[in-house]
């Protein structure tokens, strides 16, 4: 039993959807794990700069001694 024109063209506006959806999944999966790795580096950096911070302040205290 041939498909019809119709029937035909639904399967292809869901194949669209479907690879649309597909993708923009996987494009916000990279932009979410993106923003996580940002996060976690600028973090980091302010670890880093406080321990710099604390770092300078005990240097000044045995100086001061």
């Amino acid at each position: 039993m041939a498909l019809s024109r119709r029937e035909i063209t639904k399967d292809l506006l869901q194949q669209y959807a479907e690879a649309a959806i597909t993708t923009s999944g996987h494009v916000a999966a990279i932009v979410v794990d993106a923003a996580r790795q940002i996060t976690d580096e600028l973090g980091s950096l302010g670890t880093e700069l406080f321990e710099i911070g604390e770092a300078a302040r005990r240097a000044g205290d045995d100086t001061n001694q």
